[in-house]
């Protein structure tokens, strides 16, 4: 099983010592998915919303920590924007049984009502 989301994000460049151009490059980040029913696998629940993001300050802070930027001062990440969750098929069969397993938990009635309310369309299924 494995699954990723993807992110496009924007990361500036403004180093004290040297001048750069373009201080601006826009790059693809792949965020692994973790296992459905374990911890940190309700990260499409709690950062995404019709498959786009919903805080995307927060966003921005965690990928600048994912991409262990957070204490270099000179880089930043200044814009994300969610392409997919990019998945194989078992793990989107354990995300649907882990969802049905506590639909109450999403305000929804039912799997495919939840992935769109927050993945949208935004589900691509590989091999």
């Amino acid at each position: 099983m494995e699954a990723a989301y993807v992110v496009s994000v924007a990361i500036r460049l403004d180093p004290p010592a040297a001048a750069v151009d373009p201080d601006r490059f826009e790059t693809t980040v792949e965020l692994p998915a973790s296992e459905p029913g374990t911890d940190g696998w309700l990260f499409f629940r709690d950062r995404l919303w019709r498959g786009e993001i919903g805080d995307e300050p927060s966003f921005r802070r965690l990928a600048e920590e994912r991409l262990g930027l957070a204490d270099a001062g000179s880089v930043e990440v200044v814009a994300a924007d969610f392409r997919e969750l990019r998945t194989d098929g078992p793990y989107l069969d354990a995300l649907k049984a882990a969802i049905a397993d506590d639909l109450s938990r999403f305000n929804a009635d039912s799997v495919d009502e939840v992935l769109r309310k927050y993945l949208g369309s935004s589900v691509h299924v590989r091999g």
